[in-house]
């Protein structure tokens, strides 16, 4: 097995790199997201990116979302799966690992300064999967950076 990544766009947060490393940084700051994802104009948003028939399994989603500082616990079809931070890199990168998930499963958040009040945001996700198993992960896997991106852009 090997290492597959899939890399957002990169995005623009209205934040300095400092701000937003420290809101990322405490997961708790997320749960803003969860509350986030009742708003129209934010369901506007995501609906304009995600086929209509899979809104209401996104909010069946968020609403199951639960965090405390370090980790973020998703209830999915294939049971709990969590996402903890593993590392630190202040301010400029925090490295996330899955517990619980079918495949071995890396999140990583980069920040870059733009500004004092603007800095740039990435997301890759990686994937630990045999060649075979790469096929059938490269589009949600994508669109999850993609989509994980999308949201943490909007942090205000």
């Amino acid at each position: 097995m090997s290492l597959s990544k899939f890399e957002s766009e990169v995005k623009y947060v209205s934040l300095s790199q400092e701000e937003a490393y420290a809101r990322l940084s405490d997961l708790n700051n997320l749960a803003v997201l969860k509350e986030n994802f009742s708003r129209p104009e934010v369901r506007e948003q995501i609906a304009a990116q995600v086929p209509a028939d899979q809104m209401d399994k996104l909010q069946e989603y968020a609403d199951a979302l639960t965090f405390d500082t370090d980790t973020v616990y998703i209830a999915s079809p294939m049971g709990q799966v969590t996402l903890r931070i593993v590392e630190r890199d202040e301010p400029k990168c925090l490295k996330f690992a899955s517990e619980g998930a079918p495949v071995q499963l890396y999140l990583w958040i980069q920040l870059l300064p733009l500004s004092p009040a603007q800095s740039k945001l990435k997301v890759t996700v990686g994937a630990e999967v045999n060649f075979f198993m790469k096929g059938l992960v490269a589009k949600p896997l994508q669109q999850a950076a993609d989509g994980l991106a999308n949201m943490l852009a909007a942090l205000r």
